[in-house]
Parts: structure tokens; sequence; C-alpha cells
């Protein structure tokens, strides 16, 4: 396998573990520590991910508790939280903060699945992307003489099996995270 297939199977693996970070993010009718891994708080003046201020645990299927290591800090998650964008509404009685994760109303969860839908597409893209880069770099080869036509030929095949392998990885997620959000 030529050096340009291994850069394109590794940023591949790359994309598709992305798009799975990307999804934790989607906020389904279960309650998930997942969710909050992106949320930065302003911890002394640095930008800094909530897990690592306070320990997140989801002690029933509809609410996340975060118990701060250190009280003073309350406030600080709370607001990182509240411009999450994600539509919680924490609430804190001085040493745990408990975020309830509200029932998905229909309408809302067709607009989580058009949500999960573009993402998949987006991850698609970089990955048609990697694809493009990789047989730009075969081409240059062969034309510099580095590689036969038919070897170009043969890693360009390669490149573009590991794209519909990729492609098809990313509609199994996509259908996976769909089901998730209209089940609940």
């Amino acid at each position: 396998m030529s050096e340009v297939v291994k850069e394109f199977k590794n940023s591949v693996e790359k994309s598709i573990s992305f798009y799975k970070e990307e999804l934790k993010g989607v906020r389904t009718g279960r309650a998930s520590v997942a969710m909050f891994e992106n949320i930065k708080v302003d911890y002394y003046g640095t930008p800094t991910p909530l897990t690592g201020v306070a320990s997140l645990s989801a002690p029933e299927p509809r609410l996340v508790t975060i118990s701060p290591w250190d009280a003073s800090q309350i406030p600080a998650i709370e607001k990182a939280i509240q411009n999450s964008q994600m539509g919680f509404n924490p609430s804190n009685d001085g040493k745990i903060i408990r975020v309830p994760f509200p029932q998905l109303t229909e309408e809302r969860r067709k607009e989580l699945v058009k949500i999960v839908k573009k993402m998949g597409e987006d991850a698609k893209v970089a990955i048609r992307n990697e694809r493009r880069d990789a047989n730009d770099k075969i081409k240059k080869q062969e034309k510099d003489k580095e590689i036969s036509e038919d070897d170009a030929k043969k890693l360009q095949d390669d490149v573009q099996k590991g794209t519909d392998n990729a492609v098809k990885k990313i509609d199994e997620i996509t259908a996976l995270k769909e089901k998730e959000v209209m089940e609940i």
C-alpha cells in the first residue's frame, strides 16, 4: 500500500472520529455527560473544559449532575452551560448543579434529525475532499514518473473503495443517531 493511500485512510478515520464526537453534542431526550465535553468554563480567566473543573454524572435518564471541585466556580459553570446554546437551564443548591433534560417535542426531534443529516453530509464532503487530495497526489506521482499508469489506476481504485466504505460508515452512524433521536 502506498504512502498516499495510508495518509488517505488515516485522514478518513480522523474525519469519521470527528463526526462521531460531533454527534455526541446533538441532544437527544436522554441525559448524557458526553454532551458537556465541549463546553469550556472560564476558570480564573482560562477557558477550561467542564470535565477539568467538575465531575459529571447522569443519575437519572433525564438529569445530569455536575459536582464542581471548587464551589466558587458554580456561577461560571452555569454561565458556560447557558451560553452553550444547547437549551439547558441549570440550577444549583450551592454544591451541585443539576441539568434537567426536558422531553423533546416531535418538532424538535425533526429539527435535530435535519441537523444530524447536515452533519453527516458535511462529514461526507470532508471525506470526498480527502479523496480528491489523494487522487491529486497519485496523479502527480504518475506525471513525475514515480509510479506507472497501472499502479496509479490501482491506487485510485483503492482510494475510491476507501471513500465508498467511509461514506457507507457515515450513513450507518447517521441512521443510528436519527433512530436514537426519534425513539426517545
